[in-house]
């Protein structure tokens, strides 16, 4: 695989890069950027001019990452090559937030194949259950690695937008299968948040609702537990999630999206099982950087050869960002640490990450979690 990567800074128009950057025979293009450069004029059309033969896509962020750090309305462009693989694209629309798993099952069914090494996900970051989504993908693909992400908006919440060719849309789900011997998909996720108090059991929830927790209503002892926080919700709510525990670890993390005072309940960027025990988590710089870190740690021990070159998409939660603030791209650059320079960084902050993580045969939607899906071929 080779691949190039251009980066359009905030106000920085097409005209500004060289001809000679770009990757004649480009069969993938990745485009990440703010939704304001995205509604630029003719923005699609341009990166279509500069690629004509390649399958082109992309989302929207909260924040684009790059090898040289994160960035704020900009765009990034990492242009592949893949050499001795297959892809195919799909690209199916949203129609209804109930539909999501229906949806995930049904872009499986058309990409499964006996050579699928891995298939790459972008979505609509509002309108999608992501938890549904993925485990439709990964009822029909049980051992196969799915990684991407839900596009952002900066944290606005408002509205995201995908790019697909020479479209530009919301309420859309675009997915890439990657087939052939020679292609190497694998990935790795780790948050670096850590529990404390009491395991406590959902007794009551409905898909992302939760009502109550030990028989007991949920969002007074959210409040009590967050102290101080509690008269800033439901925005504080990114510095102390919820884990889903699986015996004693952290299986999955939960983001606070919402409360509601009427009925005591809080809305998650994710389903939370009623039966399910939960813990409260919190963190600091240093621990999220350290997760970053094992993330791309969990790739090494896949004993993959980091010596060839490979692109690593680096999909981490908005939460985090929002944290870390003027630090957050230590995150980066710890990942890029282990993975070694001639490994392509790209990415972006997301609304939700999903990810198979340490084991590629589970795929789930991650919230508050760098995530990294390592794109390589081997040599001929």
């Amino acid at each position: 695989m080779k691949f190039v990567q251009e980066h359009l800074p905030s106000k920085s128009g097409f005209n500004k890069l060289p001809s000679t950057s770009t990757l004649s025979e480009a069969n993938w293009v990745l485009v990440f950027g703010s939704v304001n450069r995205f509604s630029e004029r003719n923005f699609a059309s341009q990166i279509q001019k500069r690629y004509p033969n390649a399958q082109i896509i992309g989302c929207t962020t909260s924040g684009e990452i790059t090898g040289d750090g994160v960035f704020d309305d900009s765009v990034h462009i990492t242009a592949m090559h893949w050499q001795r693989s297959q892809l195919r694209f799909i690209c199916k629309p949203v129609n209804s937030m109930e539909q999501s798993h229906a949806l995930g099952a049904q872009i499986a069914n058309e990409l499964i194949a006996p050579d699928l090494k891995g298939v790459f996900v972008l979505s609509d970051g509002l309108n999608v259950n992501g938890s549904e989504l993925v485990e439709g993908l990964q009822e029909v693909l049980p051992n196969t690695p799915i990684t991407g992400g839900l596009a952002g908006d900066d944290a606005k919440f408002t509205k995201t937008l995908l790019l697909n060719n020479d479209q530009i849309k919301d309420r859309i789900v675009i997915a890439v299968g990657i087939y052939g011997k020679d292609a190497i998909v694998t990935s790795g996720a780790l948050g670096g948040w850590k529990p404390y108090g009491p395991p406590r059991r959902i007794t009551k929830a409905i898909k992302n609702v939760v009502y109550e927790m030990d028989n007991k209503p949920a969002l007074p002892l959210y409040k009590m537990y967050i102290g101080y926080y509690a008269s800033e919700l439901p925005s504080s709510g990114l510095n102390f999630p919820f884990a889903i525990m699986d015996d004693k670890n952290v299986n999955v993390i939960r983001t606070l999206l919402s409360i509601n005072e009427k009925d005591n309940s809080m809305t998650f960027a994710g389903n939370i099982a009623e039966g399910s025990t939960v813990r409260f988590l919190k963190s600091d710089h240093d621990q999220l950087v350290a997760g970053a870190s094992d993330a791309a740690r969990q790739i090494l021990l896949k004993k993959v050869d980091i010596n060839d070159k490979a692109l690593a998409i680096c999909v981490s939660c908005v939460g985090r960002k929002l944290v870390m603030e003027d630090q957050v791209a230590d995150e980066v650059y710890a990942v890029q640490r282990l993975l070694g320079m001639q490994t392509g960084i790209t990415g972006f902050y997301s609304n939700g990450e999903i990810c198979s993580g340490e084991d590629d045969s589970h795929s789930q939607l991650h919230n508050q979690t760098m995530t990294i899906a390592y794109l390589s071929e081997h040599n001929a």
